[in-house]
């Protein structure tokens, strides 16, 4: 009994190693570059930030331009503005609420 246990072991470690080595394979083809290329370029370029949506970016993809619902920041805790009012300048991403 015992051997079997170990046979059934030995089988699932190989069957674990197998698939991650084809894990391996595959991420090789992936296309993120090379380890010595991305050391050089990260060294010279600074990470680019997302930029940041304001209100209006945010209300035009709500029903009725977000009049009724109350928004806020992420760190705001229990602080929040209700939108009553909207008035968006002709660029549509910028306004006053």
């Amino acid at each position: 009994m015992a051997t079997a246990a170990l046979a059934n072991r030995a089988s699932t470690d190989r069957t674990w190693n197998l698939l991650r080595q084809s894990f391996r394979f595959f991420r090789s083809f992936s296309a993120a570059p090379s380890a010595s290329s991305s050391s050089v370029a990260s060294s010279s370029k600074k990470p680019k930030r997302r930029k940041k949506k304001n209100l209006f970016e945010v209300a035009q993809f709500l029903p009725n331009w977000g009049l009724g619902y109350h928004m806020a920041k992420t760190h705001w805790t229990g602080v929040s503005y209700e939108i009553i009012k909207i008035n968006i300048y002709k660029d549509g991403r910028h306004g006053k609420a």
